[in-house]
């Protein structure tokens, strides 16, 4: 066995550990599908007698079970068997065909709960997951790809797991039953029957090697095309103002059409399989009718026993063709599952801190940080060392790509530093627990993180205890947003749309800030919260912020440097270090790189107001 076919069978053998919780459901499944299966060679075996005795000689004797059967309708005597057998197999057959009906409908139905049960558990899976993954992750991940594993690959799943399972175990049981029953009315004829399987073995293996390959590139191009129209959606503004729309339309075209001609592909092999397994079966058939039409000639087969050899050969065609074309279910369920187990095996961030933080003024410091993005060509921070004492404001200053939004990545661990290390309180960061980390920081960025929820969700998210109407509109009074939250229909129950889009941006910015200060976190990290709004929403902003950095250790990356003139200590940072340090006033005076900063600063301001 090859190191691909192990694989597939452990891929396989694991996804139907997904469903052994359910162990019970799974029991009733397989007992109603195997009854279901076994009633179709029963009514190929009944055909015999039924013509045998309604449209043959009457003397014939029914089976030894039908006799049985039979004498339950009348008197025990074998004798008056021959006027009730008429009766008997009809009503043997209406039987059979209840006895069917109820137990497909029982493995249709447990089939399709396990299977939504199973995409259900393993969304759920990869979602909690993708919750743990580090920044990292979704560095070298399009948001659109992890999308695509989760909606689309983890439906594909199902068709590898219960629905072969299902066609497998019933199908089987139905061949195997057909096929016994063909072996003791005539066995010459039965091996003229599979004489075709040898052939028809080597076309399903041919095709599920081209099938498993299409799928895993259809899956890649479903994931391209998901990318494309996400990111299409999110940027409808920029494409609009551009005149992308023949662009995009152009690019999604693309992929659209590679999705379309994979499935073609798929369909065409799978077509072509099919065609290959019908037409051995049909030559099967034709043979097998000429050589017992000799032998009934012959007396060799009855009537009926013709009938009931050639009802089971054609009934065996159905779940054969089934058992030839669950290879492409299975081999698309294993491409999907391929992905669905690759994202869940993922590493999640490194959490092995067990210490705790005590809830006061937090002092921090870098020590010697190093850090360099993966694919970077430069290090971001170089050797950096700062202290940030308890309670003190200080801020980052510089050009783009200077580092200061780095500090704050590093800081909440959604990196690691490379070498040197990060102090809180004395503790290194990776001694202290992830959770307990991140619930003693108050973070407020620029770009302001909200969900399409209602604006008291907004603010009280992450909080694991019940907030009053007080608490809530007290925070917001703080942060200057209860005004026009108070206009809003809905007032705290309004929905503020995907990313607060029905708010402006400084209302957006409030927003953020209300929850900051509800979360009432020691550490507060500002990442140029205000550089993006107008005079006005920036005076009520930096009102809001000024009451939110009261009591609390602040870091402050700041691009407008009238904000941080307050600051207990500027850092001026370039190239990934900190090049100058001092007060608003000391900095000024020593008219070093924050002095150049400050004053191009200001002679932009002049330039505005004289507009």
């Amino acid at each position: 066995m090859s190191v691909k076919q192990t694989s597939s069978i452990r891929l396989y053998l694991r996804l139907l550990g997904c469903i052994k919780p359910y162990w019970k459901v799974v029991i009733i499944a397989f007992l109603a599908t195997q009854i279901a299966a076994i009633t179709e060679p029963l009514f190929a075996w009944l055909l015999g007698p039924l013509i045998n005795i309604n449209f043959g000689a009457g003397s014939q004797q029914l089976p030894g079970i039908l006799s049985k059967l039979g004498a339950l309708f009348g008197d025990v005597k074998v004798g008056h068997l021959q006027t009730l057998s008429p009766i008997v197999i009809p009503l043997l057959l209406i039987a059979i065909f209840l006895l069917r009906g109820i137990s497909t409908f029982i493995s249709d139905y447990t089939a399709t709960w396990l299977s939504n049960r199973l995409v259900t558990d393993l969304r759920v899976e990869m979602f909690n997951r993708v919750l743990r993954l580090p920044i990292s992750y979704f560095d070298e991940h399009p948001s659109g790809h992890v999308m695509s594993r989760i909606t689309s690959d983890v439906s594909s799943v199902t068709g590898a797991g219960l629905s072969v399972l299902t066609i497998v175990l019933k199908d089987s049981v139905t061949v195997i039953g057909q096929l016994a029953l063909m072996l003791y009315i005539d066995w010459r004829l039965t091996l003229i029957t599979l004489a075709a399987l040898p052939l028809t073995g080597f076309s399903i293996r041919a095709a599920g090697k081209r099938l498993r390959g299409l799928n895993r590139f259809q899956q890649e191009a479903m994931r391209l095309l998901t990318q494309q129209l996400q990111e299409s959606i999110q940027n409808i503004k920029l494409v609009k103002i551009n005149n992308g729309q023949v662009n995009e339309s152009s690019h999604f075209s693309l992929s659209a059409n590679k999705v379309r001609q994979l499935a073609v592909k798929q369909t065409s092999a799978s077509s072509a399989n099919s065609a290959i397994v019908q037409l051995l079966i049909a030559v099967a058939l034709a043979v097998v009718i000429y050589y017992a039409s000799l032998r009934s000639a012959a007396g060799a087969m009855s009537a009926g026993d013709f009938m009931s050899f050639l009802t089971a050969m054609l009934m065996l065609s159905q779940p054969v063709q089934r058992l030839t074309r669950v290879n492409e279910s299975l081999q698309k369920g294993l491409a999907a599952a391929e992905s669905v187990f690759g994202l869940i095996d993922e590493v999640p961030e490194s959490d092995v801190g067990q210490k705790c933080l005590a809830s006061n003024p937090l002092n921090v410091t870098f020590d010697q940080v190093t850090f360099q993005y993966a694919r970077a060509d430069v290090p971001a921070i170089k050797s950096l060392s700062v202290q940030i004492d308890a309670g003190k404001t200080v801020a980052f200053v510089g050009s783009s790509g200077s580092g200061k939004s780095t500090l704050v990545q590093l800081l909440t661990r959604f990196y690691a530093v490379d070498s040197g290390t990060i102090l809180i309180n004395g503790l290194d960061l990776n001694e202290i627990q992830l959770s307990d980390l991140r619930q003693q920081i108050a973070f407020v960025s620029q770009d302001i993180m909200l969900f399409n929820d209602t604006i008291a969700n907004n603010i009280t998210y992450g909080l694991n205890r019940v907030v009053t109407l007080a608490e809530l509109k007290s925070a917001a009074e703080s942060a200057n947003a209860l005004s026009f939250i108070e206009q809003l229909p809905g007032g705290f129950d309004s929905m503020i749309g995907e990313r607060g889009a029905r708010l402006s941006g400084g209302q957006r910015q409030r927003i953020a800030i209300a929850r900051a200060i509800l979360k009432d976190a020691p550490l507060l990290i500002l990442d140029e919260a205000t550089s993006a709004l107008d005079n006005e929403s920036e005076r009520l902003v930096q009102e809001a912020l000024e009451r939110l950095m009261r009591n609390r250790t602040t870091m402050v990356i700041a691009h407008r440097l009238s904000t941080i003139e307050r600051a207990d200590q500027i850092c001026v940072m370039k190239d990934g270090q900190i090049v100058e340090t001092g007060t608003h006033s000391d900095l000024i005076s020593k008219q070093g790189d924050y002095f150049r900063l400050w004053q191009s600063q200001f002679k932009e301001q002049e330039k505005d107001l004289g507009q």
